[in-house]
């Protein structure tokens, strides 16, 4: 009975307003209403999903960005080509682009371990069977072997 009411009393309103009030039907709400909210409240979450949203994609765009300097990184290390798109990703983050302080921690590491692979006493270690206590001592003795007999020496 009161849609019978309904529809035949809106149907002459809606003609008398010329039809400038648009009427939601009563099963559709708002999204705002359907989540249980005010207007307002509803674009402050809204508001506040899209900062988040922006601080999760600066965040992954820096990992992205520290990533391909480690791998740049390697590349100058071993003498690789670059890559574009690894360029491009540390260009897009900007200058504050830095390396992880473990990373940083492993590569002069690394650093240190590969001059002292180059020096001549790096190079003995990887000689096998060579004692290099058993060197250092015979060497020792040599130098002071040599500064006795400077010594005794009568031109010098």
């Amino acid at each position: 009975m009161a849609f019978m009411v309904k529809h035949m009393v809106g149907g002459q309103l809606k003609n008398l307003t010329g039809g400038l009030t648009e009427e939601k039907p009563e099963g559709e709400k708002s999204e705002a209403a359907a989540q249980g909210m005010t207007q307002e409240e509803f674009e402050q979450y809204q508001q506040q999903l899209e900062e988040e949203k922006k601080e999760r994609e600066a965040e992954f765009a820096q990992k992205k960005a520290e990533r391909a300097t480690v791998r740049s990184h390697f590349r100058e290390k071993y003498r690789l080509p670059k890559n574009e798109v690894d360029e491009t990703q540390i260009q897009q983050a900007g200058d504050d682009v830095v390396l992880p302080t473990e990373l940083a921690k492993m590569i002069a590491e690394d650093n240190q371990e590969e001059t002292h692979k180059q020096s001549v006493l790096g190079q003995l270690s990887n000689i096998q069977n060579v004692d290099m206590d058993q060197l250092k001592d015979k060497a020792q003795a040599t130098l002071e072997d040599l500064k006795k007999q400077t010594e005794n020496c009568s031109l010098m």
